[in-house]
């Protein structure tokens, strides 16, 4: 086996080094956009997120006493549910914090969320939503752009 002079060392070192930031770019576009689809990620969550998000805790806050409010609560948590599906797709799941966080904890405190609703439960639809939050916030951390 011959061993690698140092120039072909070096070589293979700057070839790993540019599939990594190559690799590390294709990441960061996945997370602003999908692959394919052409709704930006920003785009997604102010048109679909934080509307219902802020209905949700809206509603929750006023301590529903209608069928017909909690009907419309129940719509807001259905929508965000299938949303930790959509935000998965697409190839804009970068990471395991991404991937835990919507995939995993924005998902099942959505269905949290849904089932206390549907049981005109506010108290456990309020804690279900503080831990769906979580997922929110643990993804923005990371992901969000620092203005």
């Amino acid at each position: 086996m011959k061993i690698p002079n140092l120039l072909q060392r070096k070589a293979l070192g700057y070839a790993a080094l540019a599939t990594l930031l190559l690799t590390a770019g294709g990441v960061i576009a996945q997370v602003k956009k999908g692959k394919v689809r052409p709704m930006t990620t920003a785009q997604w969550m102010k048109g679909v997120m934080k509307p219902h998000c802020t209905a949700l805790k809206n509603g929750l806050e006023a301590s529903p006493s209608k069928d017909e409010i909690w009907s419309e609560l129940a719509v807001h948590a259905a929508l965000i549910n299938e949303a930790s599906y959509l935000l998965m797709e697409d190839g804009r799941c970068p990471d395991g914090v991404w991937a835990n966080a919507a995939g995993k904890t924005l998902r099942e405190g959505s269905a949290e969320v849904l089932k206390a609703i549907e049981a005109k439960d506010t108290a456990g639809a309020k804690a279900a939503f503080e831990k769906m939050t979580k997922g929110c916030a643990a993804c923005h951390e990371k992901h969000r752009e620092k203005k």
